[in-house]
């Protein structure tokens, strides 16, 4: 692994400093306090939706279990930034460590790749439940469920290892400053002490992938489910069949519609804030209303949550 030199002098820099959202002290204990309740809220709205569908029996079908397996995800995809984002509220120095960041950096978008495909498969799954509903539970077994699942996770997991272990090879000088909350590509790559196109080039390809790839599946399976719909010949056919997906493209919209934002942004250095506020959408926001999402349109979900509330 890598240190980072400066030109200046002959002293190795340990760490990065994650400048994160600058304000006067006060102004960084109120985001403190903001993002503390955030991410408890987080982790409650998610493990809520887990115990609902454990504990009902009724939930045990595999759109439910993909559910849960998303809120888990959710809840470790939300944990891959804020813990360290309260830290460094509350820090003098906000210095991340070399092997931190690029842990970090490894987690949170492994994560969100595997989320890509979660996002996929559950697309998949409300396509099989409303285009194929005679071939459903033929179809849709347990089995594939759980390799579904199973597959999200290793290949989510596998997509980034090999170009994040070759940029953290790469040396860094001058400036140690990343401005951001979290330690992303676009600022990494700005501090080496020299370009790598190839290496940009690499990184722009297999972020692409994972990133269209799923969502021209999901688009392409919900085009397939709107032109079922629209066949059905009954007002509450059509109701109850927007029902069972809606809450699912609200989330996938949510979710993509920032990335995309993201993605397609220029990475000048006077739109740091604007991505700095963007990634907060995607990463903190989002798994903060996801569950809210899938538990206000949804009757079994509020039902279960109800009776867990009760207990």
């Amino acid at each position: 692994m890598k240190t980072l030199s400066s030109p200046s002098n002959s002293s190795t820099i340990t760490g990065f400093i994650l400048l994160g959202f600058p304000c006067p002290r006060e102004g960084q204990i109120l985001l403190f306090v903001l993002f503390s309740i955030v991410y408890l809220l987080t982790l409650m709205g998610n493990t809520s939706i887990i115990c609902a569908v454990c504990w009902d029996q009724r939930l045990h079908t595999p759109m439910y279990l993909l559910l849960a397996n998303f809120s888990f995800l959710e809840i470790w995809y939300v944990s891959s930034t804020v813990p360290n984002m309260l830290a460094n509220f509350l820090s003098e120095n906000k210095i991340i460590s070399f092997t931190g960041c690029f842990l970090q950096f490894y987690f949170f978008f492994s994560l969100g790749s595997t989320e890509c495909l979660f996002l996929a498969v559950m697309a998949f799954d409300r396509y099989l439940a409303i285009c194929r509903p005679l071939h459903y539970p033929a179809l849709m077994t347990g089995r594939l469920c759980n390799i579904l699942v199973i597959s999200c996770w290793v290949l989510g997991f596998l997509w980034f290892p090999v170009p994040i272990f070759i940029i953290s090879q790469m040396s860094f000088c001058g400036s140690r400053v990343i401005d951001h909350f979290l330690c992303d590509p676009g600022p990494l790559l700005a501090l080496a002490c020299s370009r790598a196109p190839l290496m940009e080039v690499f990184w722009t390809i297999i972020t692409s992938l994972i990133l269209f790839i799923p969502f021209l599946f999901i688009m392409g399976s919900y085009t397939l489910v709107l032109r079922a719909v629209f066949r059905v010949p009954s007002r509450d056919g059509q109701k109850k069949a927007f029902s069972t997906c809606g809450s699912h493209l609200t989330v996938v919209l949510l979710f993509y519609g920032s990335v995309m934002i993201m993605y397609l942004s220029p990475t000048s250095e006077h739109e740091a804030g604007v991505q700095k506020l963007v990634t907060l959408f995607y990463s903190v926001v989002t798994p903060l209303i996801n569950p809210v999402i899938y538990s206000l349109r949804n009757k079994d979900m509020k039902h279960a949550l109800q009776k867990i509330l009760r207990t």
